[in-house]
């Protein structure tokens, strides 16, 4: 029951911070975005790992780690421009399937998927292109959707984060997400250096990038608790349900509507997501 509600109190802190980041991407540059909630989610992890009290694993664990930043950021920078650029409610399904490529490397790896989960890598694919579809107008052909590219882009990037960080998480999984964000503030300080984007933001924007950071923290502390002590089957699904929350907001406090076609899509992609966790 603990690991459940871990899982689902994962799903809910995950979609927050979607759409807190999609929301401030409209806003503000990506880069400034991902910069300022990254140190706001490094500070907060350098926290638990001091309050643990748990040495460093070993080195090859925390290389890996670091190594997941390089496409974990890029697929957060998708995402979020995906996000800015889209609708909310067809973006974040999307980029949900990308649980289909850890089982991938699986299988690569000489891995058998169950019959649940190869059948929804099918629903999750068909999914993502319902849902990437955009209606016609008339006398012209059918395209896709806003920020689907994007979405596809960041579904790739973040399933091979998935790979890297579940090998990394062997050694210590805070200690992973520590170096990981090292890693990835690293990366973005060196960006900001060259790009040097405006850091200047109105006290709400800022208020939303802290609570980027602390929601993100937050999702993956309750899924690193959650999966010591439950099925990780079990919390794999119930922390994939992330997307619903992104879009109930983005219907809330946006007004998105979503076209009927696009509709079925999410509800398609989101199955194969639940099925590929449910059949792990």
């Amino acid at each position: 029951m603990i690991a459940v509600a871990l899982g689902l109190g994962s799903s809910l802190a995950w979609g927050v911070a979607d759409f807190l980041g999609g929301l401030a991407s409209r806003r503000l540059s990506v880069l400034s975005v991902l910069a300022v909630s990254q140190v706001v989610g490094l500070a907060l992890l350098v926290i638990v790992v001091a309050l643990r009290g748990e040495g460093p694993p070993a080195t090859h664990h925390l290389v890996v780690a670091g190594a997941s930043a390089f496409v974990g950021v890029g697929a957060l920078a998708a995402f979020y421009r995906g996000l800015a650029v889209g609708t909310m409610a067809v973006v974040a399904p999307i980029s949900a399937t990308a649980a289909v490529v850890p089982v991938a490397a699986g299988v690569a790896a000489g891995e058998r998927p169950s019959s649940l989960q190869l059948a929804g890598i099918v629903l999750a694919l068909a999914g993502v292109v319902l849902a990437s579809r955009e209606e016609a107008e008339e006398g012209a052909r059918g395209g896709w959707a806003k920020g689907a590219g994007l979405a596809l882009l960041s579904a790739l990037g973040f399933g091979f984060f998935f790979v890297l960080i579940d090998s990394a998480s062997e050694g210590d999984v805070f200690w992973a997400l520590l170096s990981n964000r090292v890693t990835g503030v690293a990366m973005l300080a060196g960006f900001a250096l060259v790009l040097r984007p405006s850091l200047s933001f109105e006290r709400g924007d800022a208020r939303m990038l802290v609570g980027v950071g602390v929601f993100d923290v937050a999702a993956n502390t309750s899924f690193a608790v959650a999966s010591t002590q439950g099925l990780v089957s079990v919390v794999g699904v119930c922390s994939s349900l992330y997307p619903v929350v992104t879009v109930l907001l983005a219907r809330s406090f946006l007004g998105e509507r979503v076209r009927a076609l696009q509709l079925a899509g999410v509800a398609v992609a989101l199955a194969g997501v639940v099925a590929i966790g449910a059949g792990g």
